[in-house]
């Protein structure tokens, strides 16, 4: 059962390309030297993690987020970092172990990794795999990974990679196992295998009613029981944004969200969105913007639908300026985190 002490908050990015001076695009170099800095109000403040995620693309900055979070522990102390998340269908398990494992060892035990099939397929022709192969190579990704969990010599055999023999993989992480999540969308298939595997859960919610995933959380426990294991923690990843007041907290993240979503939109065929929309979002779904008030009883209902232990927020939205990302993280930590522990009280 999460308690407020064992209930961990979270930030999540996606290394939008932000504006800058004027309303001009910074560039993926400065968003990227702006990302740190946004770790490190996080750190300073006791956030409990950071997560930076995966793109290839113009309009994020970051596509190898394990150098940005390396750089990230070098200017922390505390706060957890991981992804958000590792695009494991179109990367090779090892190297993504390796490559975490650095990064544990340079934050002395502070990485994560949350693994999952992602929403943007432009890695998949990047690097060279067929989307045919879209569900077959994470599964199969994800079998192997989970054997180099254990820091043992791997014998490995699968159809789409190269088979493993007795082969030992470096470096290995310090102290214990590195923390891995499976981040799931919503599909009964992907909550039974993170149980499966032993794996904690990531919910990715980024639109409607969170209390719709209620059943996928009853389905995970009842995997476990099945399994005959404890459960693992559920956390929960949605948009969100704070402000002083509601209506400074919904004009200021509107425009950006709206860039953001109508751009994606185009892409995939969805009609512009409508400020009525983002309106219901906010009231109804999965849109955590307002004053710290209004976002801490959001979580609040959340995390004791879902019996949630992390909340992550993912504060970035497309052009939505970087000083005005570092005011609302400002405000997550220091009042709407302290708001929630007391209302789970």
């Amino acid at each position: 059962m999460t308690t407020p002490s064992t209930l961990e908050f979270g930030l999540d990015t996606f290394g939008d390309v932000t504006d800058g001076a004027a309303g001009v695009p910074l560039s993926h170099a400065q968003v990227i030297r702006n990302l740190v800095d946004e770790a490190v109000l996080a750190d300073q403040i006791g956030l409990d993690f950071i997560g930076v995620g995966e793109h290839h693309r113009p309009d994020f900055a970051v596509s190898a987020p394990e150098v940005v979070l390396a750089a990230m522990a070098a200017r922390t102390d505390r706060i957890r970092l991981g992804s958000a998340v590792t695009v494991l269908s179109s990367d090779d398990p090892v190297r993504v172990f390796q490559r975490f494992a650095t990064v544990d060892a340079i934050s002395n035990g502070r990485a994560e990794v949350i693994l999952g099939r992602g929403s943007f397929t432009e890695s998949f022709p990047l690097f060279g795999y067929d989307l045919q192969q879209y569900e077959a190579l994470f599964e199969e990704k994800l079998d192997l990974f989970a054997a180099l969990l254990e820091q043992q010599p791997v014998t490995w055999q699968g159809r789409l990679r190269a088979s493993l023999h007795n082969q030992s993989v470096y470096p290995g992480v310090e102290h214990g196992r590195l923390k891995t999540w499976v981040g799931v969308g919503g599909s009964p298939e992907s909550v039974v295998r993170a149980a499966r595997y032993d794996f904690p859960l990531m919910l990715a919610i980024i639109g409607g009613d969170p209390r719709r995933f209620a059943p996928y959380v009853d389905l995970y426990h009842r995997a476990f029981a099945q399994f005959g294991r404890p459960v693992r923690p559920v956390g929960v990843h949605s948009p969100g944004y704070v402000a002083k007041t509601d209506e400074q907290a919904r004009e200021e993240f509107w425009p950006g969200f709206k860039a953001n979503r109508d751009r994606i939109g185009k892409e995939r065929g969805w009609p512009s969105m409508r400020r009525e929309e983002y309106e219901s979002e906010i009231e109804h779904g999965s849109l955590y913007v307002g004053s710290p008030e209004t976002v801490a009883s959001k979580i609040a209902a959340t995390v004791r639908a879902l019996r949630a232990s992390r909340f992550q927020l993912k504060y970035s939205a497309g052009p939505t300026p970087h000083d005005t990302l570092m005011r609302g993280i400002e405000l997550y930590g220091r009042e709407v985190v302290p708001r929630v522990r007391d209302m789970l009280a």
